[in-house]
């Protein structure tokens, strides 16, 4: 009978172990992608500051999302209306003129219409002095 109180103790102190290093690889994995998505954020809205009307909205939503302040279920919604933007996979194609980028401001407009009052004049401010340091940088083209 003792030896199946141990056992019993033993098996959930490993099963408590390995839940925590789950959480731990699962938490580094998720910070890694955090990392990813914020650089090619930044690479794909340095290309296209100039030419895209909702930049400013999709910077605010940026600094709102990786905001410390900002709760868990408001940084989802913008993180995906973010990886939205950041990846190929469109439904309609961003390299089509006039039309592109149309279905990623629709999916930042609907997240921000959600989490609006979580987006904050600071977060704005910010966006809006951001902006115009990119619009005012030199474009370099690769291989000129």
């Amino acid at each position: 009978m003792r030896f199946g109180t141990s056992t019993a103790w033993s098996n959930a102190g490993w099963s408590n172990a390995r839940a925590w290093a789950d959480a731990e690889a699962s938490t580094q994995r998720t910070a890694a992608d955090e990392r990813d998505l914020q650089q090619r954020f930044w690479r794909k809205l340095r290309r296209l500051a100039a030419r895209l009307p909702f930049a400013e909205d999709l910077i605010a939503a940026h600094y709102c999302a990786f905001d410390r302040q900002t709760p868990l279920r408001v940084k989802a919604a913008l993180v995906g209306a973010l990886a939205y933007f950041v990846l190929p996979a469109d439904v309609i194609p961003d390299v089509l003129p006039l039309i592109g980028y149309t279905d990623d401001a629709a999916v930042l407009a609907a997240a921000i219409r959600l989490v609006a009052s979580h987006i904050t004049p600071d977060h704005r401010e910010a966006a809006r002095r951001t902006l115009d340091r990119m619009r005012a940088a030199p474009v370099h083209s690769p291989g000129i």
